[in-house]
């Protein structure tokens, strides 16, 4: 039986990831912050099957800015694989707190993969790139484009995607480079622009806001769903070598666009409903990101299935029935108290 490491694995990408690595057969770890609230809601999936949680599903609590804790975990795990997803990870967040997103999102790479030197362990290792690293290039982005971030968080994840490649050259590391562009689902941060946006479109739907307040709508962004691409995460590390790849669709949307369908979906005309607020636009703007999966679908038999009509669509009807289920379990709760 494999056994996996994931940093990050109560996120979008995290949870998505311990449920495949699950159903291949494998023993999975999760590293989890101490924090005074649960934050494990999008593993429920896994706890509600008692066989996933108790026998190949555990939880250790660590932090990023911990390297002692990363150590002893690693060498007393021995995992054959590490998926490092764990980040401070909103790009609008990472320029009112720089330091803190350089510390987790750069920094915290560096201890991962020191940690995997010192530990002595060998296991393969993946690190969570992102189209932000690429910011002001030109499309379509592939491996070989320069990188250009424009944020503190692009900035971070660049410093992230190097040191990778330096511990692959210099220590001789099986590590890998995911450079995902942007993917979404129902599990999808709630702050995070197309959530934001579905979630709205429930609530408005049923009466309860009128408006959403966005920032720039001509940004054009490169969308897939989350579900797929965890899958392409795994398949890397499968590979007789190590490298690094981009993942996308390879077509590209605006914001705008996206508020279109959604609304759409829903039979409300977005117009009405979104304003925008100049508080939600960034200090420097990416405006155009457009990915080329060309060497994932030749070296790794990657493809995105699930179009971008379809994913909102997906994710509309999600946050509908995730505010239904909602209501009625308020009422089921008035009721009882009464």
């Amino acid at each position: 039986m494999k056994k996996a490491l994931i940093t990050g694995v109560t996120g979008q990408d995290g949870s998505y990831l311990a449920e495949l690595l699950l159903q291949k057969g494998y023993e999975v770890h999760g590293i989890i912050r101490r924090a005074s609230s649960f934050n494990t809601g999008r593993l429920e999936p896994i706890y509600r099957d008692p066989h996933e949680t108790g026998v190949r599903f555990f939880m250790h609590y660590g932090d990023l800015s911990d390297s002692g804790s990363l150590v002893n975990l690693i060498r007393n795990l021995e995992p054959d694989e590490i998926y490092h997803l764990g980040a401070q990870s909103h790009v609008k967040v990472s320029f009112e707190i720089p330091e803190y997103t350089s510390d987790t999102t750069g920094m915290g790479t560096v201890r991962m993969l020191e940690a995997i030197r010192a530990s002595g362990v060998e296991t393969r290792f993946y690190q969570a790139g992102s189209s932000e690293m690429f910011g002001a290039a030109p499309p379509p982005q592939d491996e070989s484009t320069p990188f250009y971030p424009r944020s503190p968080y692009g900035v971070a994840k660049v410093f992230a995607h190097w040191m990778t490649v330096n511990y692959r050259e210099a220590h001789g590391l099986y590590a890998c480079n995911g450079i995902l562009f942007n993917h979404e689902s129902e599990r999808r941060g709630e702050t995070f622009v197309t959530r934001k946006v579905t979630r709205a479109v429930a609530r408005i739907k049923a009466g309860i806001q009128d408006k959403v307040y966005l920032g720039n709508l001509d940004a054009k962004r490169d969308w897939g769903y989350a579900k797929e691409y965890v899958e392409a995460m795994w398949l890397m590390l499968q590979q007789d070598e190590p490298d690094d790849f981009v993942i996308a669709t390879g077509e590209t949307h605006t914001v705008r666009e996206f508020c279109e369908l959604a609304f759409s979906h829903a039979g409300l005309d977005w117009q009405k409903h979104v304003e925008i607020d100049p508080q939600y636009l960034r200090p420097s703007e990416v405006d155009f990101l457009l990915g080329d999966p060309s060497k994932a679908q030749s070296k790794l038999g990657w493809k995105p299935q699930t179009t971008f009509e379809e994913l909102g669509r997906l994710m509309v009807d999600a946050d509908i029935q995730l505010l239904k289920d909602e209501l009625s379990g308020r009422l089921v709760a008035e009721d009882r108290d009464r």
